[in-house]
């Protein structure tokens, strides 16, 4: 038999299949495909072996379990020389693999671990070849794009000087951002500027830390600019905001978590989301957390922590709806997002999390502990210095107000958590009275600070 060489190896027993799935990740890596025979020695002198099903069904099992990428090797027994072997074929092109979670590559007839520097460039090359998708024609010809909203995307471009030409007609103007293919709108162009079915968002804020029984649900569906704002919208109009007044008695309004890291995350949800995939971009607000998930996995070989000092170079799912989100500002072309988020979170005091699976990532803000979980909105006290709402509902309410003129000045929409936390507390301690304390079911009931 030949010797061992980079996509030929021998194993004698199987009891070396981790060093085995080690030899595929190698082969696989450097050349695409290879072959692994069990039963033979290094040097090719066949040995044999006593094969069962349980032999076959152990080796299929170990290289489904502990190599990524799946495969589909060919697994068959062979005569050599009148013994008995096992021969493993098998052959891949999305690399890189990894073998109990490290990417070897093969030199020789051995295997080396690869370095950050040679897996960075098999991602760059990867994304090259398969992340192609936002490139291609789609079914939409430019008439779908409205006039006016290109128009307003060329101003708002021009306004930040990431582009130098004017508008002047949509075909042009299409042109110039090669956003046309025989007359058919790219991919990118139609989702950022037109949406298509799966560009959706569904949004939803549920009553504890479980995803059980929800208060609200809602579902939107546009373009990308259109659904980040919505998520944009939907988020700021439940999370909770303190007010607090300068010298000068200037109101300022501070929300629980950073606007910017809510709305870098969602642009990022966006941008790097799976087109293809029939999943809906989601918002999750739960009490102590809201999460926003898109569907579209993170690079293989790459942590989030990876991108929080803004050191690792952006790896794009959607280069050119990078481009188009580029243009006009909402991200940069350097992969500083996550940092932006860990920065001005870090800077809040707000707690940041992320989760990946294979089927998309997820972005965690951990609610502020200043805003109490529904499950612990029992028997609450006021105490001015541990709530500054409490001193700006008081300021407030100099002169009296409705129920609804306080809950829209100190920024929450659940009335039922707004009666628990602060208004009820506030008329237990007499801190605030009503106008009318001998019916307090009135409708017009309005209510001043003593």
């Amino acid at each position: 038999m030949d010797k061992e060489n980079e996509k030929l190896e021998y194993k004698k027993t199987t009891s070396e299949l981790k060093e085995a799935v080690n030899s595929i990740s190698a082969m696989l890596n450097k050349h695409g495909s290879g072959e692994i025979y069990f039963g033979v020695r290094d040097d090719g002198t066949p040995l044999g072996l006593t094969i069962t099903e349980k032999t076959m069904r152990d080796i299929s099992q170990t290289v489904f379990n502990h190599l990524t990428p799946k495969i589909s090797p060919t697994i068959s027994e062979v005569i050599i020389e009148d013994k008995k072997c096992i021969k493993v074929s098998f052959s891949g092109n999305e690399v890189p693999y990894f073998a109990y979670g490290r990417a070897f590559i093969r030199v020789a007839d051995e295997n080396r671990l690869m370095s950050p520097a040679e897996l960075e460039s098999f991602y760059r090359k990867k994304i090259e070849k398969h992340y192609i998708w936002d490139s291609e024609p789609s079914d939409m010809t430019p008439d779908k794009i409205v006039t006016e909203v290109l128009k307003k995307y060329i101003q708002s471009a021009n306004q930040v000087d990431r582009i130098n030409f004017t508008f002047t007609n949509k075909i042009n103007v299409l042109g110039k951002l090669d956003l046309l293919i025989e007359g058919k709108l790219k991919n990118a162009a139609m989702v950022y500027f037109c949406g298509m079915p799966f560009t959706k968002i569904q949004m939803a804020v549920f009553a504890s830390k479980e995803k059980r029984t929800f208060n609200d649900i809602a579902r939107g569906s546009g373009s990308v600019p259109e659904l980040i704002a919505l998520g944009e919208n939907y988020i700021k109009n439940v999370i909770h905001w303190r007010v607090v007044f300068g010298n000068s008695m200037q109101r300022e309004e501070i929300p629980e978590i950073p606007i910017i890291a809510l709305r870098e995350a969602l642009m990022n949800s966006f941008c790097h989301r799976d087109y293809t995939s029939t999943q809906y971009n989601e918002i999750a607000i739960y009490s102590n957390r809201i999460e926003i998930y898109n569907p579209g996995t993170f690079p293989e070989g790459c942590s989030p922590e990876d991108f929080f000092t803004g050191e690792k170079s952006s790896i794009k799912r959607n280069p050119t709806l990078a481009d188009l989100m580029y243009y006009v500002k909402d991200i940069e072309n350097f992969g500083t997002g996550l940092k932006k988020i860990s920065e001005a979170c870090t800077d809040a005091g707000v707690k940041v999390g992320f989760r990946t699976s294979n089927l998309g990532f997820t972005i965690i803000f951990y609610r502020p502990e200043l805003y109490p979980n529904r499950e612990e909105e029992q028997n609450i006290s006021i105490d001015s210095n541990e709530d500054p709402r409490i001193a700006s509902i008081i300021e407030f309410c100099r002169e009296p107000r409705t129920r609804k003129e306080i809950q829209e000045f100190i920024g929450i929409i659940d009335k039922g958590y707004f009666r628990r936390t602060l208004l009820n507390p506030l008329l237990d301690s007499g801190k605030l009275r009503r106008t009318n304390p001998d019916n307090p079911n009135d409708k017009r009931q309005k209510y001043f600070s003593t």
